[in-house]
């Protein structure tokens, strides 16, 4: 995409840059930690269906590339300090997505470790541990609340003139909400009153305070 709009319009974009820097680093994110993607919910419970088969190989390839195959023939022109502030807008999301994921993920590995061991957990009659406190203490989906934030500013990079490169920050709430439904109703049939009373240590679903 990126070489396409230097054929169509003669120069790369800031917009450009920055949306193959964000998609680049989200990529290498995912093979770098990939031993947490095997503790994730498509792994541990969805499976290899349909629903994964179809995702990947054109749900995924399509909705992830839309930011950049818009650019290729609009460039919205954003200042720098527009530009910079969509980079601060990312990096947040960045933190909290790879803070709240790498914190879970070392924590199931080792509670007793340095970097988790002070961290507060509710232990269940089946004997896994919820934590309570930390990223997750915050809010019970906040990993979510990360990668949707670094989503939008996908889009954002694609200026104000269009929701057409929105359409991924409005198809990915939709799916989030709905994922942490149907993981909620795992989670309500798999600990019972446990869960409940989870629930009612940390109220919120994907940012605390307000949802």
């Amino acid at each position: 995409m990126l070489s396409k709009q230097y054929e169509r319009l003669g120069y790369v974009s800031g917009s450009m840059i920055f949306i193959n820097v964000f998609q680049g680093l989200y990529v290498w994110d995912a093979l770098y930690q990939e031993r947490a993607i095997l503790t994730t919910m498509d792994i541990t419970t969805d499976g290899f269906g349909f629903m994964l088969c179809f995702g990947d190989l054109a749900w995924v390839p399509f909705t992830y590339s839309i930011q950049a195959r818009y650019l290729v023939d609009h460039d919205p022109h954003l200042h720098w300090t527009v530009l910079l502030a969509i980079v601060g807008v990312n990096m947040i999301g960045y933190l909290i997505f790879r803070g709240a994921n790498g914190q879970k993920d070392a924590f199931r590995r080792n509670p007793d470790a340095p970097e988790v061991s002070h961290l507060s957990f509710l232990e269940t009659k089946r004997g896994t541990k919820l934590l309570t406190s930390g990223w997750w203490g915050m809010a019970r989906k906040i990993n979510y609340t990360g990668d949707w934030i670094m989503g939008l500013s996908w889009c954002m990079v694609c200026g104000f003139n269009s929701i057409v490169p929105y359409y991924y920050a409005i198809y990915f709430a939709i799916l989030l909400v709905h994922r942490s439904i149907r993981d909620d109703h795992m989670c309500q049939e798999k600990y019972g009153d446990d869960w409940k009373k989870y629930k009612s240590i940390v109220q919120y679903r994907f940012i605390p305070g307000l949802f």
